[in-house]
């Protein structure tokens, strides 16, 4: 009644209950495979949006003052500049627009100052005029990728030191896995890049690192001292230390996210706040992404690896064989002199002639016909000689 009433938590540890996630990893690699061909094509055909911090360029910020978004994009397109990102930020009161263009002359900020104040019977002194240059942005670039390199270098240094350099190689899949699912995500949904969805790469980094270390060191426990025996296959230890850390890993992603769906929800949707949207959707999509390469990718991404060393070989075959055996020994018996012999086994410790008589008891037709009467003779029997008193005539 104990067994009953523990948690599922409890029994996936013990490993009474489990799910084959190593078995089925072709399953995940065609799922993940079809959401990565999706993102890089559409990253090939319109690539990402990023913005004016990266790119170079014109950024105006106002009090909208009851008028709409188009009014502002009508107004900049007068004075001869093409609008390239129009919306509002801010909620109530505090709502004002933000117009992004291509670098700009100081003439052309200042027409478009008079241009918005006309329009929407402002002064020019409330519209904020930021130019950003190309030179500033392409730094920024270099400097993102830079740390992307640097921080790929330490997490294979310090997971093949602290595990191994199979390890660290699953980890580095798993998270250039969440880095392209992200990327392409970004690319089909046409948001901005900006330097908060950079913040928010590096920090779904380390947070699918962190997820996939705890799993890793479940399984280095689990196959520790596996290579000599014959109980479980690599894979098999592994599966038991996906199952073991599952409830965790859940729970941990559930945790995570709940915050960041937070900050999507009401920063970026009641307050408008442009830099939270960028901050949150990359937190948000990176921490899902996270969660599963850790379990679905990475995991079996070791096994692939491992189960090629020959030791690891040699144990499949150690434990195959003894999985064999076993169902030979709980097959149907063999009827004996001896008594009921296993038939899987029979084989081996019966000679030839035995075994062939035994099968032909076993093979031999019973009788069917009525039970024999009472006080009759037993077939082939023949009467004594001498009557009925069974004593012979003695000879005169």
């Amino acid at each position: 009644m104990a067994r009953d009433r523990d948690s599922l938590a409890t029994r996936l540890y013990r490993g009474e209950v489990s799910y084959d996630f190593i078995g089925k990893r072709l399953r995940w690699y065609i799922g993940s495979g079809i959401v990565i061909i999706v993102g890089v094509i559409s990253l090939a055909i319109q690539g990402l949006n990023p913005s004016i911090d990266f790119k170079g360029g014109a950024q105006f910020l106002g009090p909208l003052n009851h008028h709409s978004i188009s009014d502002v994009s009508s107004a900049v397109n007068s004075t001869g500049v093409t609008t390239e990102v129009a919306e509002t930020v801010g909620t109530g009161s505090d709502r004002q627009f933000k117009v992004e263009t291509k670098t700009l002359t100081a003439d052309q900020v200042t027409s478009i100052d008079r241009a918005l104040a006309s329009k929407l019977g402002i002064t020019e002194s409330q519209i904020s005029p930021t130019t950003v240059g190309s030179t500033w942005g392409t730094q920024i670039t270099h400097k993102a990728i830079e740390g992307l390199i640097v921080f790929l270098i330490v997490v294979i240094l310090y997971l093949s030191v602290r595990f191994e350099w199979k390890m660290a190689l699953a980890a580095i899949i798993a998270l250039i896995h969440d880095l392209v699912v992200t990327a392409g995500i970004y690319s089909l949904s046409g948001l901005q890049v900006s330097p908060s969805t950079v913040i928010a790469l590096l920090t779904i980094l380390g947070y699918s690192l962190y997820d996939t270390v705890v799993v890793f060191d479940k399984v280095r426990e689990n196959t520790a001292s596996i290579a000599g025996g014959s109980r479980m296959t690599f894979s098999q230890a592994t599966n038991l230390g996906v199952n073991q850390t599952l409830v965790r890993s859940i729970n941990t992603s559930i945790i995570a996210l709940m915050p960041v769906a937070g900050l999507l929800a009401i920063g970026a949707g009641l307050l408008g706040a442009g830099s939270l949207k960028d901050l949150a959707f990359a937190l948000f999509i990176g921490l899902a992404s996270g969660a599963y390469s850790s379990i679905f990718i990475a995991s079996p991404l070791l096994c692939e690896f491992k189960e090629r060393e020959p030791t690891y070989q040699q144990l499949a075959k150690r434990v195959a064989a003894r999985r064999n055996k076993a169902d030979r020994e709980s097959g149907p018996a063999v009827t004996t002199a001896a008594g009921p012999i296993p038939a899987g086994i029979a084989a081996d410790v019966l000679s030839p002639d035995d075994l062939a008589e035994a099968e032909g008891k076993a093979m031999s037709p019973r009788r069917t016909g009525p039970p024999p009467r009472a006080g009759a003779r037993p077939a082939g029997r023949s009467r004594p000689r001498g009557g009925r008193g069974g004593k012979a005539r003695k000879r005169r």
